[in-house]
């Protein structure tokens, strides 16, 4: 029975193979949950999209749907919310995970209304994200990416001190993180930021600036460690 299911979860994830320390009870749980997540997965039709074998957590929302495209095999963890309030809308790729409570929220505002987001191929996002898209954000293929991640692509201006930050309207430059990323947890991504391929970043540092391919950062704010070119 394993081996029948490990083929099914095989066509997501080519490489997944059951733990042999996996006891019965676990597997039957996981597998009456993940039977759940594609019925509740079912309701995209209602919505007007093809599910593409989607497994959504519950209590997953979605704002403006006709403008959020995805690939096969997504996976919404529980209470996630995407809003494609936005010019260009939000794209999810291939087998694109979203973990637990993420906000994926392209604006807020309906009179400065943001571009885009865009998550590539075999991404996955761990718990509790924010993923900003005001100024457009990119997320390349085969990144992974533990809890907490935020990506603001948006400053607010502040250079007259007679009138309030929030009258000042903002600026945005976009945010675009390379192919084969792995950003650790609780790491907080600025506007104006390129993140090169093969980059890693490490938990908890803020990058308020950009750094080339193969890039090793930490630190607030963060900067280069070393380079995997070494």
């Amino acid at each position: 029975m394993k081996k029948i299911f490990e083929k099914i979860i095989q066509l997501r994830n080519p490489n997944f193979k059951f733990d042999e320390g996996l006891n019965d009870y676990a597997l039957f749980q996981f597998l009456w949950n993940q039977a759940w997540s594609m019925l509740r997965g079912l309701k995209l039709i209602l919505l007007g999209k093809n599910p593409k074998a989607a497994l959504l957590g519950r209590s997953v929302r979605f704002f403006n749907a006709p403008k959020i495209n995805f690939g096969k095999f997504l996976k919404l963890g529980n209470h996630v919310y995407i809003s494609a309030l936005s010019k260009n809308g939000v794209s999810f790729g291939n087998n694109v995970g979203i973990g637990d409570f993420s906000r994926i929220i392209v604006s807020t505002s309906l009179n400065q209304v943001g571009d885009y987001i865009k998550i590539g191929n075999n991404v996955g996002i761990g718990e509790f994200a924010y993923l900003g898209g005001a100024g457009g954000l990119e997320i390349g293929d085969e990144c992974i990416v533990g809890q907490y991640l935020s990506c603001h692509p948006e400053n607010h201006i502040y250079d007259d001190i007679n009138i309030s930050i929030r009258h000042q309207g903002v600026t945005r430059k976009g945010i675009k993180i390379g192919n084969n990323c792995w950003i650790g947890s609780k790491v907080t991504i600025l506007d104006g930021v390129e993140i090169g391929d093969g980059s890693i970043i490490a938990a908890g540092a803020v990058v308020n600036k950009s750094f080339p391919a193969n890039s090793i950062i930490g630190g607030v704010p963060a900067k280069l460690i070393k380079s995997r070119n070494e």
